[in-house]
């Protein structure tokens, strides 16, 4: 990446050693630092913590959020939130960069390299934004991503099983993901699923639906959307959601928490905001209400376990896949994960890339094994076409793994395809 930067001597800013000129500066960083080293003549540069002095970055209040589910849910609600509280937050995440409810970048990396986080800082810095809202990946973790930033909150969702063809083991990625609790930062952490991180005790508040929590659940109602009602000390306070699903309860919760810990606001004056986020695309999206037909974005066997969890009461009918190039061994979890709550399931492809797409299936349907109502074939609108005609009317229809993406990747050619589209235009075709 190479930027304009305004400094005596520099008219660019960069950290790539490819391109460093006599007027670009050189941002130095823990993970470009060893092809720094290997430099004969070395530039002048700086680093990521006099940068942030340099811009006056420390004065924004950046927020953290991490975990293998929820992190663009709970961010984009926290935004919302603040928004509707008369502050000016910026977000940062998987969606792209926002500020004053204007998309300014496009969707980008969970968690971009430390210079375009710094850059995205300064642009809302620039509109006299007060809170810095970012997703953490374990990746920006484990190769220091955050570098210099200063935290005034760090989120905990959850911590299951994900990236696992990238740290290798359960225990590791749990290992990385503890690393961002483990300062004396102010913290907030799921109570109900806290025994799977370790962290620093020190300025640590959780929330909890059924564990006794600092923002606990007292009562909840997950029928036409999410009711509920909170406690915090002597506080109580009751919200209402047009979201879907138990884990949007969770979600919600860290969200109020966290805009409760930043502002320190009256709870219900936070609850009574609630109702105007209705979510983000392609996370437990609703596409369709008669038939109730909802879109998605979970990709591994504990995501699909929470999403159809969430849905239990409901007769449930599934479409998903798995990508290609990814790690193989979560392939039968995610069958054996449907076939526990799904009434009918069909086994398609979602971004097959250098795979066959029939292979992925057949890993797939290892999970699926002896179960009845099974169908399988690549084409996923054939699939999606072929559950709808199936669908009953006391029967949802979730469609997962590719959430608001508008493409298939196949042998490195993204053709266009986007779920919701493919809904409604089978929906459309039925009602002509």
């Amino acid at each position: 990446m190479k930027i304009n930067f305004n400094l005596e001597g520099f008219a660019f800013i960069t950290d790539n050693t490819a391109k460093l000129d006599s007027e670009t500066l050189f941002l130095k960083t823990a993970q470009n630092t060893p092809y720094f080293e290997k430099l004969e003549k070395k530039p002048d540069f700086i680093t990521p913590k006099a940068l942030i002095a340099l811009w006056e970055l420390e004065k924004m209040k950046v927020v953290g959020v991490t975990g293998t589910n929820g992190k663009t849910t709970v961010t984009a609600a926290i935004y919302s939130f603040l928004l509707d509280l008369g502050e000016k937050p910026a977000l940062q995440g998987t969606r792209g960069l926002f500020a004053e409810e204007q998309r300014l970048e496009e969707k980008s990396m969970t968690t971009p390299s430390i210079l375009e986080t710094l850059h995205n800082m300064k642009q809302t810095a620039d509109r006299r934004c007060n809170y810095f809202i970012m997703e953490v990946s374990s990746h920006a973790i484990d190769q220091q991503r955050i570098e210099g930033l200063v935290f005034a909150l760090k989120v905990h969702t959850n911590v299951t099983s994900d990236h696992l063809d990238y740290h290798g083991t359960v225990e590791e990625y749990r290992r990385v993901k503890s690393l961002f609790f483990a300062d004396d930062t102010m913290k907030l952490l799921n109570k109900d699923d806290i025994k799977h991180i370790s962290y620093n005790p020190k300025h640590a508040y959780s929330y909890g639906v059924d564990e006794p929590a600092t923002y606990k659940v007292q009562a909840f109602s997950l029928l036409h959307g999410i009711t509920g009602g909170i406690k915090y000390m002597q506080e109580e306070a009751t919200f209402h959601s047009p979201m879907m699903g138990l884990f949007n309860l969770f979600n919600l919760m860290a969200a109020i928490g966290a805009v409760h810990l930043l502002t320190k606001r009256p709870i219900q004056e936070i609850c009574d905001v609630v109702e105007n986020f209705a979510g983000v695309a392609g996370r437990m999206e609703v596409v369709s209400r008669e038939p109730l037909v909802i879109v998605d974005f979970a990709h591994t066997d504990d995501g699909i376990h929470a999403v159809l969890e969430s849905m239990k009461d409901r007769d449930i009918s599934v479409v998903f896949g798995a990508g290609g190039n990814r790690d193989r061994e979560k392939r039968p979890r995610m069958g054996a994960a449907a076939g526990r709550y799904a009434n009918k399931i069909y086994v398609t492809s979602d971004n097959p890339r250098d795979e066959v797409p029939e292979m992925i299936l057949e890993d797939i349907l290892v999970g699926l094994h002896g179960k009845e109502h099974v169908t399988a074939t690549p084409d996923r609108r054939l699939a999606i076409k072929m559950a709808l005609e199936a669908l009953e009317p006391n029967e949802v229809l979730l469609i997962l793994g590719k959430g608001d993406e508008d493409y298939q990747e196949i042998r490195g050619v993204k053709h266009h395809f986007d779920d919701r589209e493919v809904v409604r235009e089978l929906l459309a075709e039925r009602q002509s």
